[in-house]
């Protein structure tokens, strides 16, 4: 029954990624202007723009492209950047990565900062402790990405120039070096996830500590930190995986403006500038890549979600 359940997820996410797929090369298509004249210049004829249509093959019918260019992006080829002669996986590929190194130092912030915040105010519930995480998470909540950015520059950069102003990471002189760099964009990712599962990790540790499994553990006389960390905090993280999935892709696409507030290269920067120069091969990667992620972090939380909870098993 298991296999069953978990088999289908997998081919639900595929069939997901293939719409996505039609969707992005649909939308790419119909963006306005005209690629052949920008690339070209001001001076092109329509004898130019036409010959450059059939050597990039944008003359050709919509279908035909699409496949074209899904056949190749199974393969891990996107075809040639149309603003320049580059391979779009080389222009792609640098991006990614500095985004993935971003997001995996965010992500190893963000998870004891939620667990533990989250924990401690289920556990000290309506107390200072709880009170302070409460309104704590609800001035994160309020506060947009790029003003915590922008806070965090002006006080850990320009006043105790403890880290830089820029994460130029290309520059970077070894991997303690980028970490440093990349030390204020991270927490500032780290924090902005962070909120969302504190508050939604507390409500659910909360109606866990107040089970009878929970209330007869402690009465056989386990200490708080071990039902807590045994019994409580296992079955209060399941219903704060999908939002951790979430967060998974919001690291990947969705940080364009923290990028930009610490001029840092990553994939989200690139997608914007790709778009501005209507550069399709390397938006239809771009965008593929980040639905690609959040697709399958969704996927990879619903298999956990599955595996961890037995009643699941069965639906």
């Amino acid at each position: 029954m298991i296999l069953r359940v978990l088999l289908t997820r997998i081919v639900t996410a595929f069939l997901t990624l293939l719409a996505v797929s039609v969707i992005i090369f649909a939308a790419v298509d119909v963006l306005p202007g005209d690629i052949a004249a920008r690339v070209i210049g001001r001076h092109a004829t329509e004898e130019m723009k036409e010959n450059y249509r059939k050597m990039r093959g944008l003359d050709r019918p919509v279908y035909e492209r699409y496949g074209h260019w899904l056949l190749g992006a199974v393969q891990g080829d996107f075809g040639d950047s149309l603003v320049n002669d580059y391979r779009v996986t080389d222009i792609v590929w640098p991006k990614l990565k500095n985004t993935l190194f971003l997001a995996a130092y965010a992500f190893v912030i963000y998870i004891p900062l939620a667990t533990i915040l989250g924990s401690l105010g289920a556990v000290f519930r309506e107390g200072p402790i709880d009170t302070g995480v409460s309104l704590a998470t609800l001035i994160g909540l309020s506060i947009p990405e790029f003003v915590m950015g922008t806070f965090l520059l002006v006080v850990f950069a320009l006043k105790l120039n403890a880290f830089p102003v820029l994460s130029v990471i290309n520059m970077a002189e070894g991997f303690w070096d980028a970490l440093r760099l990349m030390t204020l964009p991270a927490v500032t990712l780290a924090i902005a996830m962070a909120v969302y599962a504190i508050r939604m990790l507390r409500d659910n540790l909360i109606e866990v500590l107040d089970s009878e499994y929970i209330r007869m553990a402690i009465l056989k006389g386990l200490p708080l930190h071990k039902v807590v960390l045994r019994h409580g905090l296992p079955n209060a993280l399941i219903p704060s995986l999908n939002v951790t999935a979430l967060n998974l892709a919001y690291l990947i696409g969705g940080v364009v403006v923290v990028e930009k507030v610490f001029a840092f290269p990553g994939i989200g920067t690139l997608l914007v500038d790709a778009v501005f120069h209507r550069d399709a091969p390397v938006i239809e990667a771009a965008a593929l890549i980040i639905s690609a992620v959040y697709i399958f972090a969704n996927l990879i939380a619903d298999l956990l979600t599955i595996l961890l909870n037995p009643r699941l098993r069965t639906t």
